[in-house]
């Protein structure tokens, strides 16, 4: 089973048909999970943590939007096998906690929607522990034993997230030349694994501090690229271009 990181945007997603088709599409091309161990950019807590292993209600974490989107619903099954296992993997190097009231947030069930509409893949989510790409990479390596378990590992986020940067206007004007020259930079680092330029990107990546003024968002892939490193495979970009004025929409697929 392939690790994959993905652009989740936000619930508007859901309206926007050629990127619900795309999400669809790459999730029919892929091996049919067993299960989706996710991570988002919107649980960050530390220790690693393990979300609910039964169905909850949505984690609503976004103000100010429409009725419709509160309504939304996804009642995947748990996935407390894979729980079990996560714990088993992470443990020797150091706690796990648990927080079995905590449901899935729209960084979790936004994309899954629209990869697996029947809401039939049980999924379990855990949080980001840090913001440092160093440990990230090793939490990646620990949970790649899932991969040949037909865990589906994603990480979920926004290679660039600046939010005074987005918007919504029609027809969309061209991204802005740092949204450009940091997806680029991340696109040759994801393609050819580079985990040192990926450990030092805070430093090195063109337009980091426009593209990145937080880190939650990008650190994920972190964990993608992770459970990659000890095998030799290709990495992909099953989607790709910008939305939201600035945003990169880049996906990859690591094996």
């Amino acid at each position: 089973m392939p690790s994959i990181f993905l652009a989740h945007g936000s619930p508007l997603l859901l309206d926007d048909t050629e990127w619900v088709d795309e999400l669809g599409q790459w999730a029919q091309a892929l091996p049919r999970p067993k299960s989706v161990l996710m991570i988002s950019a919107h649980w960050v807590d530390a220790p690693v943590t393990l979300g609910a292993t039964r169905p909850l209600p949505l984690v609503y974490d976004f103000y100010g939007f429409p009725q419709k989107y509160y309504d939304v619903k996804y009642p995947s099954p748990g996935a407390p096998e894979l729980a079990a296992r996560v714990k088993e993997l992470l443990s020797p190097a150091g706690p796990v906690a648990e927080d079995p009231s905590r449901g899935l947030d729209h960084g979790a069930y936004v994309p899954l929607i629209a990869m697996y509409p029947k809401a039939d893949v049980p999924v379990l989510q855990i949080s980001i522990p840090t913001m440092e790409p160093g440990p990230l990479v090793e939490l990646g390596r620990r949970l790649a034993p899932l991969r040949d378990e037909d865990v589906l590992l994603v990480g979920s986020g926004f290679l660039t997230h600046n939010l005074r940067a987005v918007s919504f206007s029609l027809p969309a004007a061209p991204p802005p030349s740092w949204s450009v020259e940091f997806d680029g930079w991340a696109k040759e680092t994801l393609a050819t694994r580079n985990v040192d330029e990926l450990l030092h990107y805070r430093e090195r990546a063109p337009g980091v501090r426009q593209a990145l003024p937080t880190h939650e968002h990008f650190v994920p892939v972190a964990v993608a690229l992770g459970a990659s490193i000890d095998r030799s495979e290709a990495a992909t970009f099953p989607i790709s271009g910008f939305t939201y004025g600035s945003m990169t929409k880049r996906s990859v697929q690591f094996g």
